[in-house]
Order: structure tokens, then sequence, then C-alpha cells
């Protein structure tokens, strides 16, 4: 097995929380129980305190480093959490990640510099599904595999079928929370080619 270099992204303050104490921890645990080479990005763990130019300097060594991504995040007000907006925001810039490329004088389309990454993504809503996915048309999701994935990453079917939504967090059993850790089991072995 060809070793992976694999980065996760957490956004999630709360040690405590799904994201972090069950979804965080089971990639860990699977990258060491697989001997695998994994570093790690806890934004609410590090300052961001401006200027944090060096800090965003840190972040883009670390996705150019990575073949793998990984991000794991709780939806708060129909968007991921504010320092993971800020990640998209100040580490996907142009000229990093994407360029623009003009195709008539007031047309552009985005060329994506991060097409050989693998990206997965978990995401954590309070909410229960059908709502979102249809009062709301899933608008986090289209966004943040339309709006910041594909500018990026490119576009893939992948993209939309690796970001997985856990529903109902606070409120579902143990034995769902388990089913959702088993999913993300599951999918690292697949990304591992186990």
């Amino acid at each position: 097995m060809k070793k992976k270099k694999i980065l996760i992204v957490v956004g999630h303050p709360d040690k405590k929380s799904f994201c972090w104490n069950g979804i965080y921890k089971t990639a860990t645990r699977q990258m060491r129980k697989h001997k695998q080479s994994y570093r790690v990005i806890d934004l609410y763990r590090d300052s961001f305190a401006r200027p944090r130019t060096d800090l965003i300097k840190k972040y883009q060594e670390l996705v150019t480093w990575s073949t793998h991504i990984y991000f794991i995040s709780p939806v708060w007000w129909f968007r991921l959490t504010p320092r993971m907006e800020v990640f998209f925001d100040e580490v996907f810039t142009p000229g990093f990640a994407y360029k623009f490329v003009n195709f008539t004088k007031l047309y552009a389309y985005p060329k994506p510099f991060l097409k050989d990454k693998k990206v997965r993504t978990y995401i954590t809503h309070g909410a229960p599904s059908l709502p979102v996915r249809t009062l709301y048309l899933n608008s986090v999701k289209l966004r943040l595999v339309l709006g910041v994935f594909t500018f990026v990453f490119g576009w893939k079917l992948s993209r939309w079928i690796k970001t997985k939504q856990f529903w109902s967090v606070p409120f579902v059993s143990h034995k769902k929370r388990t089913k959702y850790l088993r999913t993300v089991k599951e999918d690292i072995r697949k990304d591992l080619g186990l």
C-alpha cells in the first residue's frame, strides 16, 4: 500500500463535539492504525490574530504537501464555521489555488491548481435531512462543492459524493452516531486502498 500524505482540517472549537471527539478522533485513529503520514490543522487551536500571513503560508505549505485533504465542520447559520470559511477565503487564494482565465472580454472561468488533491468532507447538521435538502435546497453542500471546491479542486462528481452530511447530530441515538463513524472508517479504508 502506497503511503498517502493526509491533511485533516478540523473546524470545531469544542473538543467534546461530535466533529472533534467523534469524526476527527476516528479519522486520526485510522491514520495511526494504518501507519499513514498525516498532519492536522485545528483551526480553533491556532491563533487567528492578525496579521496571520505566516499562518496562511504554513497552511498553504500543508495543502501543497498533501495528497488527501479531509475537512470536518459543523454547519452554523447555513455555512461552515467562521474559521473554516476564513480558511477557504485566505488559503485558497487566486494564484495559489486557482486563477481566472478569460474566454470573452467579460467572462472568465476558474482554472483550479489543486486538481491532484483527493478531497473528502464531513459536515454535521443539527437539523434533520428533509427540510435542508428540500426547503433549503441543500444550499450548504451546494455552495461548498460548486462555489469553493470546483474553483480550487476542479469539477468531479466525486466532490459531491465525498461531501457527506450527518443529520440531527445533537438529537440522534448513540447507535446512529456509531453508524456515522462507521461511514468515516469505511471511507478512509477506501481512500487508503484497503
